[in-house]
């Protein structure tokens, strides 16, 4: 790593710090409905969407009828985008005249933008209208991204009260989250990527003349079925444009992630400039930082906060620097070769972004729930594509989703005070509260699932026909590419490595039953963890108490979240990325 390298990466995590903190104490201010400035000027805007939607705001809910909002909520808005592009074609805002979604496709993208994965099997600019994109997936974007802060804010309440079976309630927490955090946050970032170039307009696409005309074949049967190619010859370019920028800014901001084009954050119309890609970059980890502050603050210790919020930057450090050395390090098997690779592997990134924003953007939208790429993952080394790889395998903790990656890292932190405890012989605690065997085997499940879901559909893939026929690259990468595939789709991120034809019924079918499973299976024991913490006393601090705020319980915490992931997730990687980088130094 060279010094403008490390400098890139400091000026940005030491940016990403110092905004947590005043934006966290907000987002605390808001969920405890005191006063933050922007919460009373748009009083009467929320009290506005209770009076309409017949909730009553002060009535709390425990954990079981939160649960049932959350999921028939989500259900609504899983049938409102099947049914958007559905029938697309019959609706307005679509001057592309695009068909309608086939069902599959249509199954997998409802469910994947109701679920913040956003995972895309598809190019945007053809498949889908304007409507589509807006209506469909830009409010879902909102509103996956408010389910999962209010699921989290729930679980703080869990822990912050005591001797109650109330958690708050859904619909005011998925209120606020939207009107007071997300929306306000994304008009600004949506101006600002307008003033860089970012396209917003309702207009067609644009036909423009080419500078040079370009020459190419297409290929055709004849009445026999054989082929044939035709040469042609073009001097017009049809441009994609569309209501972008509204949609890159919350798809950042609420780590959300996808893509309104094909080529998703690469696009020069969706990510034109290195500014426009600090800003993006920034946005993805800015709210999950910040929601740790949040935590400690809502708690009454912000050091509880400050401590998960140095885990994740210490994990997200680390994978950071071994990425950037694989990628500056060039492609191994060019380097077998003696050939000169003095500015590192290049392949499948923007030159206007470089290695280092390539390698930055991978890491930080894997480590925090966000699909959107800016650089083809596919095309990283070995053992570069393995760290966004591992980071996703890890559970999303390392920042994370809005709301799902705290807390998917609090229970990492449950898991490891019950360890300590089992080291002592005493009952483990965590602020304040006894952790006892439900609270374990509620985390256990959150820890599981997802394995079971990844693993288990790639060992399905690479057995099945079905799933072996979208393998464009046989061999190690092929394995790494549904391995990659289904731990994005187990993870909630949304990203690809790019190499996978998705686009069947059958990785339609699994992957959206891997982002339904793997979403609600750990929201709804989060939901019960923090109901069975709600009705607990506090109980007072002693002799034996663990302090979960100090340097041991953040090593602590690191060993167990590496360790979990490494007991599960190296045997697979072992046939993917680490014998592909072994083949391409020669070793067969």
């Amino acid at each position: 790593m060279n010094a403008n390298s490390a400098l890139q990466i400091m000026v940005y995590i030491g940016t990403v710090l110092i905004l947590a903190k005043p934006l966290g104490s907000y987002m605390a201010s808001i969920y405890e409905d005191e006063p933050a400035g922007l919460n009373r000027l748009l009083a009467p805007v929320e009290a506005w969407l209770y009076r309409l939607s017949g909730v009553q705001a002060k009535q709390e809910m425990p954990w079981t009828d939160y649960a049932i909002a959350m999921l028939l909520f989500n259900l609504l808005g899983t049938l409102s985008v099947f049914a958007l592009q559905s029938f697309q074609a019959s609706l307005p805002f679509n001057p592309q005249h695009l068909a309608n979604v086939s069902p599959d496709l249509a199954f997998n993208t409802a469910v994947s933008f109701a679920t913040n994965t956003d995972w895309q099997s598809y190019s945007g600019e053809t498949t889908l209208s304007y409507l589509t994109q807006m209506l469909g997936l830009t409010v879902q974007n909102f509103l996956s991204a408010a389910t999962g802060m209010a699921t989290l804010v729930a679980l703080i309440r869990g822990f912050a009260r005591r001797n109650t079976d109330l958690i708050g309630n859904f619909w005011v927490d998925l209120t606020r989250s939207t009107l007071y955090i997300l929306m306000p946050l994304s008009l600004i970032l949506a101006l600002a990527l307008v003033g860089q170039g970012v396209v917003q307009t309702f207009s067609a696409y644009e036909t423009v003349p080419l500078v040079e005309a370009i020459h190419y074949e297409t290929s055709s049967q004849n009445a026999e079925g054989k082929a044939s190619l035709t040469s042609e010859v073009t001097q017009l370019q049809k441009i994609a444009a569309g209501p972008a920028a509204s949609q890159v800014a919350i798809k950042q901001l609420g780590t959300n992630g996808g893509g309104f084009f094909n080529v998703n954050s690469a696009h020069p119309l969706e990510n034109p400039t290195p500014l426009s890609n600090f800003l993006e970059l920034l946005a993805i980890l800015l709210i999950p930082a910040a929601l740790c502050y949040t935590f400690g603050k809502m708690i009454g210790d912000t050091r509880q906060g400050w401590a998960l919020l140095a885990v994740m930057s210490i994990i997200f450090i680390t994978f950071t620097f071994f990425t950037l050395s694989a990628e500056q390090s060039g492609n191994p098997a060019l380097t077998a070769l003696n050939i000169d690779q003095t500015g590192g592997n290049m392949e499948g990134k923007e030159t206007r972004f470089g290695i280092t924003n390539s390698a930055l953007w991978a890491v930080a939208t894997t480590a925090a729930s966000n699909g959107s790429v800016n650089a083809m993952h596919d095309s990283f080394t070995p053992l570069g594509g393995m760290m966004p790889l591992l980071l996703m395998q890890l559970g999303e903790v390392v920042f994370g989703g809005v709301g799902s990656g705290l807390y998917g890292m609090i229970i990492f932190a449950i898991i490891a005070v019950f360890v300590s405890g089992l080291m002592i012989g005493r009952t483990p605690e965590y602020l304040g509260k006894k952790i006892e065997s439900f609270e374990v085997k509620m985390a256990a499940l959150v820890i599981l699932i997802p394995p079971l879901m990844i693993l288990g559909g790639t060992a399905f893939s690479v057995m099945l026909d079905a799933g072996k026929a979208g393998i464009l690259n046989p061999g190690a990468h092929g394995f790494s590419e549904i391995l990659y595939d289904l731990s994005s789709a187990g993870n909630n991120n949304g990203s690809a490595f790019a190499g996978l034809s998705a686009n069947t019924p059958y990785y339609n079918a699994l992957l959206g039953l891997t982002m339904l499973i793997s979403r609600y299976w750990l929201a709804i024991p989060i939901l019960a963890i923090a109901g069975s913490l709600a009705a607990k006393k506090i109980v007072p601090v002693g002799p034996g108490t663990l302090p979960t705020h100090t340097p041991l319980f953040i090593a602590l915490l690191i060993i167990i979240i590496l360790l979990v992931g490494a007991l599960t997730f190296i045997p697979a990687l072992a046939l993917g990325p680490i014998v592909e980088h072994l083949q391409m130094q020669g070793f067969n």
